[in-house]
């Protein structure tokens, strides 16, 4: 059977879309002969503490010759030290650039592209969920375009059957982070209390004092009767909510491919959204409205639209699922990545059979 390894830091079950991107090829890679061995990393990254980062020195040295898949989130965060001690050919998935994380101060940024830059030159291959991200990676990482795979998020083809609610609902899907733009969100939805509609936020509250503000700033726009901020929900639950949507919107100041997005037009949902990083990529044409980041007016002149113009709404809508329909498998997904740990598995041990004479 063949082995690799998967390293990945905090709780792998969260539901995000980059773990929910690990874990779609964690258990397809199961599911196509491999014996995966999940390397649960510290929470702490991409700020590890020094146990943290003690702790997955070791686990990634002791891994053996088997490739290992390491988590942007990690990867971007280890010292030279760390990445000296491990042996095995090292397969990096970066979701997105540490240093593009929103909230981070330019000091950070430079320290997080300085560490990203000199630790990508090192791996052995790169898989990225986008186009975007592999000419970021190109042009601001100095990754040999050779050596980065894009392979898209899949879609589960399984849903609720739709059953919209009366007043129209939108529904934003994120966690709790500043890059998600809920505030810009909440700020759109206070100019448009004319209109009818509630609002259901789902994603879990990663950034305790994040939420703590978004919570503040519903109940200051008084909005508290008409935007629910849900948390954490189950998968059951979130279809039910896609089921139930008119419109999908976030505010995203920044995604590097945006999972939710594919989730919505499987849905057929008419989508608002921003132009932010690989959003014009994912978004397909005609399916949404796309506005700049950071502008609460624009953004709630696009939700005003969408939901005041029926005919405009259906239009979007049928765009959104024609889309959806035509998305990808996860065993598309798999099915890449596979050949990457393949051709790398191959690589070393040829390297391997050189060196020993």
């Amino acid at each position: 059977m063949r082995k690799a390894a998967f390293a990945i830091p905090g709780d792998v079950s969260a539901l995000t879309g980059g773990y929910k991107y690990d874990r779609k090829l964690i258990c397809g890679l199961r599911n196509s002969g491999w014996s995966i061995t999940l390397l649960q990393l510290g929470g702490s990254f991409p700020n590890p503490t020094r146990d943290d980062l003690s702790d997955a020195a070791r686990q990634l040295a002791t891994a053996g010759d088997q490739p290992i898949i390491v988590d942007g989130l990690a990867l971007g965060a280890f010292d030279p030290e760390v990445m000296r001690s491990i042996r095995s050919p090292i397969v990096a998935l970066i979701h997105h650039p540490l240093a593009l994380e929103t909230g981070h101060s330019s000091a950070e940024q430079t320290r997080f592209l300085k560490s990203e830059r000199r630790n990508l030159r090192q791996v052995s291959h790169v898989l990225v969920p986008s186009p975007h991200i592999a000419k970021v990676l190109v042009s601001d990482y100095e990754v040999d375009a050779a050596r980065i795979t894009i392979a898209k998020p899949g879609t589960d083809h399984s849903r609720w059957p739709a059953a919209k609610v009366d007043p129209p609902l939108i529904l934003s899907v994120g966690i709790q982070v500043p890059r998600k733009g809920h505030d810009i969100l909440i700020q759109a939805l206070a100019r448009i209390t004319p209109l009818s509609w509630k609002a259901v936020i789902a994603g879990e509250a990663i950034d305790a004092n994040h939420a703590t503000e978004l919570a503040h700033l519903v109940t200051e726009l008084g909005l508290d009767e008409r935007v629910t901020l849900a948390g954490r929900v189950s998968d059951k639950d979130l279809s039910k909510l896609y089921a139930q949507s008119s419109v999908f919107a976030l505010a995203t100041r920044y995604e590097g491919y945006g999972l939710v997005f594919d989730e919505a037009m499987f849905h057929g949902l008419p989508i608002v959204t921003c132009k932010a990083g690989a959003v014009s990529d994912t978004v397909a044409t005609n399916a949404g409205i796309i506005v700049p980041p950071e502008d609460p007016s624009s953004f709630a002149d696009a939700l005003a639209q969408t939901l005041s113009d029926d005919r405009y709404r259906a239009q979007m809508a049928s765009a959104s699922a024609q889309a959806g329909a035509a998305l990808p498998t996860w065993a598309g997904t798999v099915k890449l990545v596979d050949t990457v740990l393949r051709q790398v598995t191959l690589t070393s041990a040829l390297k391997g059979w050189c060196d020993d004479g």
